[in-house]
């Protein structure tokens, strides 16, 4: 049986449909409220997991109370241009975010310029860490899969040289993540799922992840030639073609549009963009 974790008002919680089961008081305390501890333990707490239904204690998903899966990762990997159709779009040759912008599935995002686009991306979460993984071994070191969101104020990524591509995607709730972390065994394809995004019910990108040009595999290799990848650890994958920016004529975000992000057997994320808050005054 395939493992959704989600993060229900800050404590660690398994989806079932539209029911949610609270992991301390079910596990008895074997595992924390915290989600960054079942992420941490993955391999023990997937295998409690998998053999949990919903029971007398489930009780009603309210999706408002919703935040990331992925609480607090050690260190989160964005991987530019992975898509060919997005490299063609934006006219560049094929070939990281910071978690302080994590958000939850449904969070408000608060725009930072007149010219925030929108990203969709499958997002790789790591269950097991590790130096100079082999790529024939990578998905032994994946908890799962969540959707993402990669929110990009290009007005500021684009506004000097060489581009800020890291400053540019990392304001207040620019990268919503879940709505749950969904282990391998329940995704039907982990190199071929469908993912889209809609900006106010007009479908803006439509693609398959079998377009990556580096796949899962690859990229969790790759990256642990150099980095000591941790559990809790996200990557997300790169983002298909049909970005605002590269429209003609260009497209981009505005106060009380909704931005709904979907991957095939992951769920879907629905964020409402807002006007930016005031800045706080001088002290």
């Amino acid at each position: 049986m395939s493992v959704r974790l989600t993060n229900l008002g800050g404590r660690a919680s398994l989806a079932f449909d539209d029911r949610v089961v609270d992991v301390e008081r079910r596990s008895g305390g074997r595992f924390s409220s915290d989600p960054m501890q079942a992420i941490e333990q993955w391999d023990a707490f997937a295998t409690w997991a998998a053999g949990q239904t919903v029971g007398d204690d489930a009780r009603e998903c309210d999706r408002s109370q919703l935040q990331a899966c992925v609480p607090r990762p050690r260190c989160v990997y964005a991987i530019g241009l992975n898509y060919r159709d997005h490299a063609e779009e934006a006219g560049l040759e094929i070939p990281r975010t910071l978690p302080s912008c994590l958000a939850g599935p449904s969070a408000d995002v608060p725009l930072t310029s007149d010219r925030v686009d929108w990203e969709v991306e499958l997002v790789v979460v790591i269950g097991r860490g590790g130096r100079q993984i082999a790529e024939s071994r990578a998905f032994d070191h994946v908890a799962g899969y969540c959707v993402g969101q990669d929110i990009s104020d290009r007005r500021l990524q684009f506004g000097d040289r060489p581009p800020q591509f890291s400053l540019g995607k990392s304001a207040q709730a620019f990268g919503p993540i879940g709505p749950a972390l969904v282990s391998l065994d329940g995704v039907k394809d982990r190199d071929d799922l469908a993912l889209t995004c809609d900006v106010d019910g007009e479908r803006m990108q439509d693609s398959r992840t079998r377009q990556m040009i580096f796949s899962v595999s690859e990229l969790v290799a790759y990256l642990s030639r150099t980095c000591e990848l941790w559990p809790g650890d996200l990557i997300f994958t790169g983002t298909p073609s049909g970005v605002g920016s590269v429209r003609e004529p260009r497209r981009y975000l505005a106060a009380g549009e909704v931005i709904a992000s979907e991957i095939e057997g992951l769920g879907r994320l629905r964020n409402r963009c807002v006007a930016p808050a005031p800045p706080s005054p001088d002290v």
